[in-house]
């Protein structure tokens, strides 16, 4: 490691893959509970001699030689450090003072550190105790995928074979032509979703888990996975507990569906054109959410998943088997599958796409809806955040020099529905945002039909009183006409 990249590290700090330790008189115990915490999660680097502010205080030089045969006859003790592991430490230069570093890898094997396990959460070594914790850390090592264990004594009479014919349908309308399912049987069905498995290390042969949460019946899915739920919460009043509350713990066809309709019921949909063609910003985030924590969820832990709508964000949190720690974004993604029977499933019926497409389309869909990015991170609990902004509406910006509508791809700077921008010229016709605004209104509007003013505020996305506003121009102006009381007020296009 050179100079350059040592002062980058002591500038950034401690993390969950960088630690620091004084070791003035020596290497202290608590440096090889952090070896075994590095070698559970994702690896990392040890630096002795440097303070937690990242001051570089230095090993003494004529013991740093010392320092480093005892710190390698401790790691290969077992009573230390079980299974025990090779590491080559590196002595370094820094400002004349002596530092002594340690790389280390991830491990393949769940290791202890005196008889304890040991993790790293953020910047800190954390003793693991509790079981499922345990369970989790080999099920991550081992890379096994729980969707696929067997029960065999789970049969057809378990699952839910009255959703086959509309799962059959959606995935006839995903594809060109006909779809094999459509020739099989039930059972041939769920074989070639590869619902029904066999472990080749046993010779068991039934359905999987995958199966089971995908299919089972609800007193089914409750004896095999009994923390199973998600738990979706509206916050935006009643911040201390919930506007509104469902628990959806049935299985995953119906589990989607019901918490796309909760997003639906809370989250206004607005007006946005890609292409000329109408796109339904918040079904596609909705969907990208709703998916992610269905699809990528481990199964066999009790942590229970949320989907929570706030005034300012809706975010989602799930147990996931985490591949790194960090945030990811369409740039460092690697598509990493957590339940490949479940999104090959969910694939196949129109649910989701190709792996990774989910982060990308959040990162450029989210912004239109909002006006900014949302968060993805990836740790043993999985979050998503999708920031929220009621009164954004991307597709009803002016163009600085054409006075049309931004169109996709655009950089044009993100301005709210209601800010007040100076008329834009286009030769010799000013245009301002609120004649565009109309111009939309009147292009939704069709002959014959009438609207209340809460309809078209959805259908624009807009507030209901600024559409109120835009609606009394457009009467003024004799281009609408209005039918009812003020209470069922209903607008109509005049001919």
């Amino acid at each position: 490691m050179d100079n350059q990249k040592l002062h980058t590290i002591l500038q950034l700090g401690e993390s969950i893959a960088v630690e620091f330790k004084r070791c003035g008189n020596g290497i202290e115990n608590d440096v090889y509970e952090t070896v075994c915490s590095f070698l559970n999660r994702f690896g990392g680097d040890i630096f002795l001699g440097v303070l937690d502010d990242g001051t570089v205080k230095g090993v003494p030089e004529n013991a740093a030689k010392d320092m480093t045969k005892n710190f390698i006859k401790m790691i290969s003790n077992p009573e230390v450090l079980s299974p025990t592991v090779y590491l080559s430490p590196e002595i370094l230069k820094y400002e004349g003072k002596t530092v002594i570093h340690v790389h280390v890898p991830v491990s393949a094997e769940v290791h202890t550190c005196k008889k304890h396990v040991y993790d790293r959460v953020d910047d800190a070594d954390v003793k693991v105790t509790a079981t499922a914790a345990i369970a989790s850390m080999y099920i991550r090592k081992q890379n096994i995928f729980t969707e696929k264990r067997i029960y065999p004594y789970v049969t057809m009479e378990d699952l839910r074979l009255d959703l086959l014919p509309k799962i059959r349908r959606m995935a006839e309308n995903n594809i060109e032509g006909t779809h094999v399912w459509q020739n099989m049987s039930d059972k041939e069905l769920l074989k070639s979703a590869g619902l029904f498995g066999v472990d080749r290390a046993t010779g068991e042969k039934g359905y999987n888990l995958a199966a089971v949460m995908l299919l089972g019946k609800d007193e089914v899915i409750k004896d095999i996975c009994p923390a199973y739920e998600t738990d979706a919460l509206l916050r935006r009043v009643n911040t201390d507990r919930y506007d509104d509350r469902e628990i959806v713990d049935t299985n995953l066809i119906e589990s989607y569906d019901r918490l796309m309709e909760f997003i639906r019921k809370h989250l206004p949909n607005k007006f946005f054109l890609e292409d000329d063609q109408r796109k339904n910003l918040r079904n596609i985030i909705a969907r990208e959410m709703v998916g992610n924590i269905l699809m990528h969820r481990e199964y066999s832990s009790s942590y229970i998943a949320k989907l929570v709508i706030e005034e300012n964000r809706m975010y989602s949190e799930n147990a996931n088997r985490a591949a790194q720690d960090g945030f990811l974004t369409p740039d460092n993604i690697e598509p990493n599958p957590k339940n490949p029977i479940i999104a090959s499933f969910f694939r196949t019926i129109g649910w989701s796409d190709r792996l990774g497409s989910g982060v990308r389309n959040l990162f450029k869909y989210t912004k239109f809806y909002s006006g900014a990015d949302p968060e993805f991170h990836e740790g043993d609990v999985f979050r998503l955040i999708v920031p929220l902004d009621d009164g954004y509406s991307y597709d009803l910006l002016i163009g600085e020099e054409t006075g049309s509508a931004i169109k996709v791809g655009d950089k044009k700077p993100a301005i709210k529905v209601g800010d007040k921008k100076p008329a834009i010229k286009t030769g010799d016709k000013k245009t301002s945002a609120t004649e565009k605004r109309i111009e939309v209104i009147l292009n939704i509007m069709e002959d014959g039909q009438e609207y209340k003013a809460d309809e078209i505020a959805k259908i624009v996305g807009l507030k209901s009183s600024r559409t109120r506003e835009l609606l009394k121009i457009l009467v003024d102006d004799d281009k609408l006409g209005i039918v009812g009381n003020k209470k069922n007020r209903r607008y109509f296009v005049k001919k």
